[in-house]
């Protein structure tokens, strides 16, 4: 081996030293503490199917105290057992990169991770534009995402699903929920995953969360299987309060509107 192969050698294993050396939480968020949005790692929020949350103490220059930061799990390590559902319809523009990913190769792993993170940042930022009420996104990098924090320093507010509400609270809840619903779907999105596991209640106010997997109900022919199974998974959370709502009836009128341009 030449002086300069050897050389390089060693310093691509100085490189994966250090890497390996480093903090992996850290190292997913670097580029947030870089572009000075965040200070600090508090604590752990949630550690789910797809990624794992965690609360950040945010930089002054941000006007808030906390800001949530979403680290994305691999590809390999994510709990979805069916991506190719909520894949269908979306397009790869590069030749070269849409063949990676149809021949599963390395490259195109990383492709679609990419993906994954990209398409969740630009769900998040044409929905809280159109006022849903879901988290204010603020950045993204390659395996991460910051956004929005509901709760305080002492704890994250929690999901729906743990939450006991109030008998005056359900319907005005339900109803914000379907609101949001039809909002998602007049934006050409289904949530696709929703459920009173990924809404989040603080103070009477709620957000919804988890939006990777969202499909546009143009392209992808699952869609109004998934319209319907988000809402049904609302109705069945209130009918414990004794609101009893059709989900699939709601849907069907939902779809009927979307389809007939009348959202």
């Amino acid at each position: 081996m030449s002086k300069r192969k050897l050389f390089r050698k060693l310093d691509e294993l100085e490189e994966q030293e250090i890497f390996a050396e480093q903090d992996p939480v850290q190292a997913a968020l670097e580029s947030f503490f870089t572009e000075g949005l965040i200070t600090k790692v508090l604590y752990t929020v949630k550690s789910g199917k797809e990624a794992t949350v965690y609360c950040c103490q945010a930089h002054p220059s941000t006007g808030v105290e906390l800001l949530a930061a979403k680290v994305y799990r691999s590809r390999n390590n994510r709990g979805f057992k069916n991506d190719a559902i909520y894949q269908e319809g979306r397009v790869i523009l590069d030749r070269h990169a849409r063949r990676a990913v149809q021949n599963k190769s390395r490259f195109g792993r990383e492709v679609q991770f990419a993906m994954w993170v990209n398409y969740e940042f630009e769900a998040l930022k044409v929905l809280h534009q159109a006022r849903a009420d879901i988290p204010r996104p603020l950045a993204r990098n390659e395996s991460a995402i910051l956004m929005e924090y509901l709760g305080d320093h002492q704890q994250a507010a929690q999901a729906l699903q743990y939450v006991e509400l109030s008998k005056d609270e359900v319907r005005p809840i339900f109803e914000e929920l379907m609101r949001n619903i039809e909002l998602w779907l007049t934006h050409n999105y289904v949530h696709a995953d929703l459920s009173a596991y990924n809404v989040l209640y603080w103070q009477g106010q709620i957000k919804i969360i988890d939006f990777p997997q969202a499909i546009d109900p143009r392209f992808n022919p699952n869609a109004f299987a998934l319209l319907t199974r988000d809402i049904e998974n609302i109705c069945r959370y209130v009918a414990r309060y004794q609101l009893e709502r059709d989900g699939q009836r709601i849907a069907e009128r939902l779809w009927q509107k979307f389809k007939h341009a009348k959202l």
